[in-house]
C-alpha cells in the first residue's frame, strides 16, 4: 500500500505532498504516520520543506470518519497523534513552508500556522468548522492565536465558522504572500531554494529564537541578551561541526593513525 505522503527530495530542500485527494487530504492515521516518518527521514538532509496538498484541498483537518470508527472500537489517541505531528514541525531544524493550494479546515489551518512561512493561493479557503459541531477547535484555535492575528480575527474564525480567502489570510498576517494558483508552487519552491542556501545551524537556532521571542521572552533587555546568546550558540555549534569534519577528513587521509 502506497503512503499518502509523497516526498520529493531536492538539493538542500524537499517537498511533501498530502495525497488523499478523494478525502480532501484529511489526516488519517496513515497520513500522520507518513508525515512523522518523512520528518525523520529529512532531518539533517533538508534545510527547508515545502508542505502542500493534492487537488483542490490543502488539508481538510482530521479524518472524522476514521476517528468515529476508532471511537466505536474503543481506540483513542488520534488527537494526541495530531498534536505530535504539529509539535514535530515546530521542533524540526528545517524551515517549513506551507503552500496552501485550496481548502484548509481545522487541522489544515493548524498546519498553516505551525509552519514557519506560508504562501496561499487566491483559491485558498481557510476556516474552523468546529463550532458547527458544538466544539472548540482545540488545536487550530490556539495555533491561529499564536500566529499573531488579533483576537477579533481569531474570533471570526473560531466563533462564526466563516472562512477567509488567501488575500485575507495575507492581510491578517496568517500567510506571507497570496499568489495566483499557477504561481503557488513555483513561489514556495523559490523560497525553499532561497532558505536552503543558508547555514543549517543558523536556520535551526533562529527558528527556535522566533518561538522564544515573544513566546517566553517579552522584556526588551532580556530579548536583546537572548539574541546575543543565539549567535554564540550558532558559532559554538558551527565551530564544533567544522572541527568534527576536519577530524573526519584527516582520518580519511591518514587511515590507521591515532
Amino acid at each position: 500500500m502506497s503512503s499518502p505522503i509523497e516526498i520529493t527530495p531536492h538539493d538542500g530542500w524537499a517537498e511533501l505532498r498530502i495525497d488523499r485527494e478523494d478525502k480532501r487530504n484529511a489526516m488519517n492515521r496513515a497520513s500522520r504516520d507518513g508525515l512523522m516518518r518523512a520528518f525523520e527521514d529529512l532531518r539533517g538532509k533538508a534545510r527547508a520543506i515545502v508542505l502542500t496538498g493534492t487537488g483542490a484541498s490543502f488539508c481538510a483537518g482530521m479524518d472524522l470518519k476514521e476517528r468515529e470508527e476508532d471511537r466505536k472500537a474503543g481506540i483513542e489517541g488520534a488527537g494526541d497523534e495530531w498534536i505530535a505531528v504539529n509539535m514535530a514541525i515546530r521542533a524540526h531544524p528545517a524551515i517549513f513552508i506551507a503552500a496552501v493550494n485550496g481548502l484548509a479546515l481545522g487541522g489544515g489551518a493548524t498546519l498553516i500556522n505551525v509552519c514557519d512561512l506560508a504562501v496561499a493561493s487566491t483559491k485558498a479557503s481557510i476556516g474552523c468548522p468546529e463550532m458547527g459541531f458544538s466544539t472548540y477547535p482545540g488545536m487550530a484555535g490556539p495555533a491561529i492565536q499564536l500566529s499573531g492575528v488579533t483576537r477579533k480575527q481569531a474570533a471570526w474564525l473560531v466563533l462564526t465558522t466563516n472562512r477567509i480567502d488567501g488575500a485575507t489570510a495575507e492581510r491578517w498576517g496568517m500567510v506571507n504572500e497570496c499568489v495566483e494558483p499557477d504561481r503557488l508552487l513555483p513561489r514556495a519552491r523559490e523560497l525553499a531554494r532561497q532558505v536552503a542556501q543558508f547555514d543549517a545551524v543558523a536556520l535551526a537556532e533562529s527558528k527556535k529564537a522566533l518561538d522564544r521571542i515573544p513566546g517566553f521572552i517579552t522584556d526588551w533587555q532580556e530579548a536583546m541578551d537572548h539574541g546575543q546568546m543565539v549567535n554564540l550558540m550558532i558559532r559554538s555549534k558551527t565551530s564544533a561541526q567544522a572541527e568534527g569534519n576536519a577530524r573526519f577528513a584527516a582520518g580519511i587521509k591518514n587511515p590507521g593513525q591515532g
